[in-house]
């Protein structure tokens, strides 16, 4: 089953999605007639490991660690699927990571990996934008938008053996497949769950395969991820996505 929210002139409603309809307890939905995508879920925080493919430490010359290698994004980096993406005006160098997230459905901590079934709502995309020219991870990963996270959670798919990959305008940038992971989703959860007590909503990512290349306004990101989905979202000038939300400072 997927589960989405989208945005209506009634604020936000969230309800299992089928065929471009999201239905919920007071009526259906159509997506695009009645709102937009949203994040599928609103999170106190999104864990994000990286390093968590062999590939990823070659191209990147890392050791690889002896434990989930993790940092976090704040809600502020939320957007949904096939909303713009502003290009960070403090950067030149903008790159992208396709990886598959959980998000947990119960207040949670110190689980073991047999427990961690039990308390995830279901598995989602998240695209790990990073400004590699930032000094520090988070001046490089937690800035606004640097999250797009959907289109919606799938609740029955198994997370250890999904194909993967991402395009960027057309071009295949990423292919693999989550068994190739050094540490596996449930490893990971527990591992993050002796750190954090987990709030639902929260969002655990787990990290991507070898990121070959960078993205300019224009390009087009498409990450998908079988069994789940595919999360879309384009490259904008940060005045683009000034003007789409009203905000401008």
């Amino acid at each position: 089953m997927k589960l989405a929210r989208i945005a209506t002139d009634d604020g936000p409603v969230a309800g299992r999605y089928e065929d471009g309809v999201v239905h919920t307890d007071d009526g259906a939905y159509e997506v695009g007639a009645d709102g937009e995508f949203l994040p599928p879920c609103d999170p106190s925080a999104l864990y994000c490991v990286g390093r968590n493919f062999a590939a990823t430490l070659d191209q990147m010359e890392y050791e690889r660690p002896d434990e989930p290698d993790f940092f976090i994004k704040p809600p502020a980096s939320l957007v949904g699927h096939e909303d713009p993406v502003p290009y960070p005006q403090f950067s030149d160098e903008v790159t992208y990571a396709g990886e598959l997230a959980a998000v947990i459905d119960d207040p949670c901590r110190n689980l073991s990996e047999e427990e961690v079934p039990e308390v995830v709502r279901g598995y989602t995309i998240l695209n790990d934008m990073d400004a590699l020219d930032q000094d520090g991870r988070t001046a490089r990963k937690a800035f606004d938008a640097s999250g797009p996270l959907g289109p919606w959670i799938e609740t029955a798919v198994d997370p250890t053996g999904i194909d993967m990959y991402t395009d960027v305008s057309g071009e295949r940038r990423q292919e693999v497949n989550t068994e190739l992971m050094l540490f596996d989703p449930y490893e990971i959860i527990a591992f993050l769950s002796q750190r954090f007590t987990f709030r639902p909503g929260d969002v655990i990512s787990f990290g991507s395969p070898a990121n070959p290349g960078l993205v300019e306004p224009g390009d087009t990101v498409e990450i998908t991820y079988e069994g789940v989905g595919t999360l879309r979202n384009t490259i904008v000038n940060s005045s683009e996505r000034a003007e789409s939300t009203g905000v401008s400072h």
